[in-house]
């Protein structure tokens, strides 16, 4: 088996990896237990939390016009209520309303399992096998007071339903959700906040356990393994895909394996999922003496790293971040352009991992405090080896700054 990070953020480990995607296979490393001590202080989102995000999500509504908002299985549905609910050719759904509570359309055969999750204050329409769920959102807006008016479709409901709403109720002018469900997602809360430092740092320290103990011979899938099995010792869903040598020139990882020989790049890339909120951590290490080059490759992506940082100020748009990050490694000797850094400098990152809005050339949108990125430059040569370094950033009044801290050295990578 190998991973690559699609598969690894399809998945969801960050999300749901951990010793039961990899198995209970054996590894030749035993690191003992975890020292960042125990997570059970970690803050969790709770009602009011969602309560105050809706209130959010109101505000929004109605400055863009907007007089209600359709969330269906997935992350936003979890962001705005804490229901937590898969994806089907049935139809559940939330409808949040400008001025009144929110409304729950679900399958008749479903409804108690969704009072079970649904908030005190959250109006129940159900429908059965026979019946057209389509109908029931025109019958909810009806009963809402709402005969026409803007309907949010949040950004990943499936076509099918929107064409469903469409033929079943035409008096509804169906628009993007965007205003309202990205612009909420992308200002974290000082409790999404702390959550997301102790996701990254905990990835970090795990990380440094496994590759501090890497031995010739070892496979990719084995430091997966480890690493797997690190974070399901912490007691969080987890994992990381690793390349060794050529295979780390693939930024997502490549079908071909390599067991571990003097003077390998072993690059790892994941994360884990805690408390709802996923970390993205990338390390590159060298198994015994770097050579010249590796260190020369190294330097200009921590440089490129450290270049982000200083330009992600409030107010400057995101692409100039990466602007800044590309033109160091240019200047290194790696350019023009994406010739040896391939992908945009970074993403925004939350419940989901990778997340509106983006770190790439030409978004104006200007970065404000609680923003979340990806701050991951990289060079990558194929045939040779690839280097990224990736931590995750937070935006404050005074620009940028990491959850954790930055691998600094080829030599003593994690300090």
């Amino acid at each position: 088996m190998y991973w690559t990070r699609r598969k690894l953020l399809k998945t969801g480990a960050l999300g749901v990896l951990g010793a039961a995607a990899f198995g209970h296979a054996e590894t030749t490393i035993n690191l003992g237990t975890i020292t960042q001590g125990s997570l059970t202080d970690v803050p969790k989102i709770d009602e009011s939390d969602y309560e105050t995000r809706r209130e959010k999500a109101r505000a929004l509504m109605a400055e863009n016009g907007m007089d209600s908002l359709l969330l269906t299985g997935g992350t936003s549905l979890s962001y705005f209520s804490g229901i937590r609910w898969g994806r089907s050719e049935r139809l559940f759904g939330v409808l949040l309303f400008k001025h009144k509570a929110p409304a729950v359309v679900c399958p008749a055969f479903e409804e108690a399992r969704a009072r079970e999750q649904v908030g005190p204050d959250f109006r129940v329409f159900t429908w059965h096998e026979h019946e057209c769920p389509y109908n029931l959102v025109k019958t909810v807006h009806a009963d809402t007071g709402i005969a026409g008016g803007k309907l949010g479709i949040e950004e990943s409901v499936r076509f099918f339903t929107v064409d469903g709403i469409r033929k079943a109720a035409p008096s509804l002018t169906l628009v993007s959700g965007d205003p309202v469900t990205v612009a909420c997602r992308r200002i974290k809360s000082a409790k999404e906040l702390e959550i997301m430092r102790r996701a990254n740092r905990l990835t970090v320290e795990i990380y440094g356990k496994v590759l501090t103990n890497l031995s010739a011979g070892m496979a990719e899938d084995e430091v997966s393994r480890a690493i797997a099995a690190e974070f399901q010792k912490a007691g969080v869903p987890g994992g990381a895909f690793a390349l060794h040598g050529e295979n780390s020139a693939f930024p997502h990882g490549t079908k071909n394996r390599q067991a571990l020989r003097e003077g390998m790049v072993v690059l790892v890339d994941g994360g884990c999922n805690l408390n709802g909120y996923r970390s993205d951590i990338t390390r590159t290490v060298v198994f015994g003496e770097p050579s010249a080059k590796q260190r020369e490759v190294f330097n200009a992506v921590l440089a490129a790293q450290d270049a982000a940082l200083a330009a992600a100020k409030v107010g400057e748009p995101c692409g100039s971040v990466d602007d800044a990050a590309r033109k160091v490694i240019t200047d290194a000797g790696y350019g023009p352009d994406y010739k040896y850094f391939t992908h945009r400098l970074g993403h925004g990152i939350g419940m989901d991992g990778h997340e509106w809005p983006y770190l790439v050339r030409g978004n104006k949108l200007p970065l404000a405090p609680g923003m979340t990125f990806s701050d991951e430059p990289g060079i990558y040569i194929y045939g040779e080896f690839g280097i990224r370094l990736e931590d995750i950033m937070y935006i404050d009044e005074d620009g940028g700054k990491l959850f954790t801290e930055q691998s600094r050295s080829l030599d003593n990578p994690f300090g």
